[in-house]
This record gives structure tokens, sequence and C-alpha cells, in this order.
């Protein structure tokens, strides 16, 4: 009874001493009364990246009223870096637009590559690692990527890169890769509830070269990319940032029950995504 008693007491005093504060993960949000319905949230590129709290503490005392935000030193710092890695929700549903039209008939196969690769904003790029300790294995990395603006498929996939990143160091050494797309990146393979592995729910294995767009191009990559990929423009110029593309060797497909198919090249350029 007597250590009962204690216990209950020691729970007490935790409490009393606890109030006012909660246990917070390194990233977290402020709990308020305050409730935002979804369609009238204001998440722009100058709102969003304040409704996270950054705190490198266990615990923080929170806002005195309802709605109050807990500011810190580092906040403004949290702010200015989101800022270099998000855009207006406007310009992601403008981007996202040409994903949401149904894919062509599955026997269509060189449509059905040509959409994948034109409806799809990032792949898994795969090249041959000149990392230490994992020298001569195959390395995927994720990339964004577009085949041109929307309005204007080309088959062809560009990318924004940067020599910091290990796949463009493997790339210098040996410059053919695959780029893997899934149509499970879009609403389809959820709405008709395939399993990404289902081979309903379509693959696309593009292998190549990849090359620097020239010049000459690079006007057109520029466009196909940042109308994509809006928040590239402002990502930092220290990076050095350059242009690339996959030059196809090879188109591989699976969209259906009963095997995988190589497509011609010339039919896959002749094809249109929509």
């Amino acid at each position: 009874m007597q250590s009962r008693c204690i216990s209950l007491a020691f729970t007490a005093a935790v409490l009393c001493v606890c109030r006012g504060y909660t246990l917070r993960s390194s990233v977290s949000w402020v709990v308020s009364n305050d409730v935002v319905e979804p369609e009238d949230a204001d998440l722009s590129e100058e709102v969003a990246p304040a409704l996270l709290v950054d705190t490198t503490g266990m615990w923080k005392k929170q806002a005195e009223s309802p709605g109050e935000m807990v500011k810190s030193e580092e906040d403004t710092v949290v702010q200015l870096s989101s800022r270099l890695f998000s855009y207006p929700v406007e310009k992601v549903k403008n981007s996202a637009s040409s994903s949401s039209s149904s894919p062509p008939p599955h026997q269509e196969t060189a449509r059905t590559a040509r959409y994948i690769a034109h409806s799809s904003d990032w792949g898994v790029l795969s090249t041959i690692s000149s990392q230490q300790g994992i020298k001569g294995i195959p390395f995927g990395n994720i990339f964004s990527v577009s085949d041109g603006p929307l309005e204007n498929s080309t088959g062809i996939i560009y990318f924004y890169m940067t020599p910091m990143d290990n796949s463009v160091s493997d790339l210098k050494i040996n410059p053919y890769a695959s780029l893997t797309f899934s149509e499970a990146e879009g609403d389809f393979c959820r709405q008709m509830i395939y399993d990404p592995e289902d081979p309903r729910c379509a693959r696309l294995t593009l292998t190549g070269k990849m090359m620097e767009v020239p010049p000459e191009d690079v006007s057109f990559a520029k466009e196909a990319m940042f109308s994509r990929h809006p928040v590239m423009a402002k990502w930092p110029v220290g990076h050095k940032w350059f242009f690339m593309r996959l030059d196809l060797i090879q188109v591989w497909l699976q969209d259906w029950i009963g095997g995988t198919s190589l497509i011609p090249l010339e039919d896959y350029f002749k094809a249109t995504p929509f």
C-alpha cells in the first residue's frame, strides 16, 4: 500500500512538472484548436514552410494561446531552406495534370510507353556505381524528369543534374544507364487496386546513354524541366546544375499479364502519349 502511494505521488509530481509541455519529434507541428479545411488552407510557397516548427529539443513549451506559433531562432533558416525545394500548390496541380487522363489500351504498347514517359515526373536512374565499397554494382537513384512541356511530349527524357551527385560521378566513368518508371506514380493503379508489382500496373524501363544536352538544345531542355518542376529555377547556382538527356537504346515495357514487350525505337517515337 505504501509503495502504491509513493508511485501515485511520483506520477502526480511528474504531471505537475510537465504541465504545459508536449513531447515532440525533431520536426513537428504545433497542436491548435483551430481547424483549417484543406480546401481553404493557404499552402503557398510563402505560407507553407511556416506551418513547420523545427526544434532540437525533446520538450518544447506549448503556445500560451490556441493557434499561436512557437518561434525559435532556427525558424527563419528552416523557412528559407524550405522555399528552395517547394513551389505553390497551384503549380503542382498544373504540372501533374498530364497524369490525370486514362492510360491507352494495354495492347497499344508504344503509346503506353510514351504515356508513362510523359506523365511521370520522376523515375529511378540505375548506374554502375563508382562509389567506394560498391564499385561496379548497380546503384539506383531518384531523379525528377521531363520528356517535354505538358503540351509537347518528345519521348526524350531530360534531367537537371549536379556534379555533386553520386550518379553523375558514375556516369563520368560509364555513361550507360537505365531509367525505370511505374504507373503506380499516378492514380490509375490505386483506383484499380493494383499492387505496383501487378503486371497490369505498367512498368517502363528506358535504357541508353546519358549525354549532356548540347548548347543548341539547352533552351528546350530548360523549358521541359522548369515547366514541369518550377522549383528548379531557384535551386542554388553554386551546385553547378546542368542538363542531361537519355539517348535511347532499348524500350522495355510490361503493361499486362503474359510477358513483356521490347518496343522498336521507331514505333516509340512515332507514338503519341494521349
